[in-house]
């Protein structure tokens, strides 16, 4: 039994993608007769240009631990799938005629929500598909965790606790900017996990009085310093009730004095509170090295189902995880759902009930 499988992934790279794949072809190597293997470049584009190459089992040896991606990756929005390339190019038409081309019996798909909705539009259009949750906001509906979620959060995590030691030696407010432009999973956890005393999330809009009254707190408390984390999308509750056409205007004003949402709020504190503010953007950091142990794990379980389910012939799904078990989530009824932070989270309780605040 000769089977011939697709693996491409799309949108910003993570720890765990090269272990991922690893475990899909590593779990279909032992259980086929013949196993052949495209990779697509640079994510969608290798697809829609027919860049590609077959890979062996040489390729999968030694990349359990190895960051990024040896494929490649790119950012195709969703959005202009549908929309001809400067040539012409009809995108979608293209990437099945690759797929028929090569007679994939499978394309296995790594990467995020954007690129999920690609992957439902290309089982729409009747091809094998199979998407493998990758991103290290871990805001995936239908899976518990994404893998890449815990190595960023080892090295977010990391950069808050460097910055402990020279806050305490300054006296100073520190904000560390953490990835999060729509979910703040990756700042709540790191912050808690980092001991910082405040957090700011997308979902939970802040007040700038609040947060800079739990500062003051500290301060008349005898604290020498206060720690911010800062999700990149956290937005004041004066920004959230605009429309998202106020919004965009306002967002775009602000770009061109703020090189990001932190030196906007490092602004207002200092204008507010007299305080000496610091910013330390770890920024793609957070994406690069080699994976956690946790984050290997679970990429090679993930990968393991995937495998498991080309074998069984089961298409047009999502391998989550969910109850620590590997669960098969139909496409259809994740593609386009973005899983979110609620301000109810027993998280988020937690971290309030032990003095952190949300600006809230």
């Amino acid at each position: 039994m000769i089977k011939r499988i697709g693996l491409l992934t799309s949108g910003g790279d993570c720890q765990a993608l090269n272990a991922t794949m690893r475990g899909v072809v590593k779990g279909l190597s032992d259980n086929v007769d013949e196993l052949e293997v495209y990779g697509f470049e640079d994510g969608y584009k290798g697809l829609i240009y027919g860049k590609y190459r077959m890979l062996t089992s040489r390729d999968f040896s030694g990349i359990l631990t190895q960051g990024g991606t040896i494929l490649g990756t790119s950012r195709q929005p969703f959005k202009l799938m549908r929309v001809p390339d400067e040539k012409g190019l009809d995108k979608v038409a293209a990437m099945k005629q690759t797929y028929y081309k090569l007679c994939l019996d499978c394309l296995v798909i790594l990467g995020g929500n954007g690129t999920q909705k690609t992957a439902n539009l290309l089982r729409e259009e009747g091809l094998n598909i199979i998407h493998l949750p990758k991103t290290i906001d871990n805001d995936i509906y239908g899976t518990d965790m994404t893998f890449g979620f815990n190595s960023a959060l080892e090295i977010a995590t990391n950069a808050i606790d460097q910055i402990h030691t020279t806050a305490a030696s300054h006296g100073r407010v520190f904000i560390v900017e953490v990835m999060g432009h729509k979910v703040g999973s990756l700042p709540l956890f790191a912050g808690v996990a980092g001991g910082a005393d405040i957090i700011l999330i997308p979902e939970i809009p802040y007040d700038i009085k609040k947060v800079c009254a739990a500062i003051s707190k500290r301060a008349k408390a005898g604290k020498r310093f206060t720690i911010i984390v800062v999700a990149e999308g956290a937005i004041s509750k004066e920004d959230a009730k605009l429309s998202k056409k106020e919004l965009k205007k306002v967002m775009e004003e602000k770009a061109k004095k703020y090189p990001s949402v932190s030196y906007e709020v490092a602004e207002r504190i200092q204008k507010i509170t007299g305080s000496e503010v610091r910013i330390t953007v770890p920024g793609h950091t957070q994406r690069g090295g080699e994976p956690c142990a946790y984050d290997r794990v679970l990429s090679t379980r993930i990968g393991a189902g995937a495998a498991e389910a080309i074998m069984d012939e089961e298409y047009g799904i999502m391998i989550g995880i969910v109850d620590d078990k590997i669960k098969r989530v139909p496409l259809a009824e994740c593609a386009g759902k973005l899983k979110t932070v609620s301000p109810k989270d027993q998280l988020v309780k937690a971290a309030k009930q032990i003095g952190i605040s949300f600006g809230d």
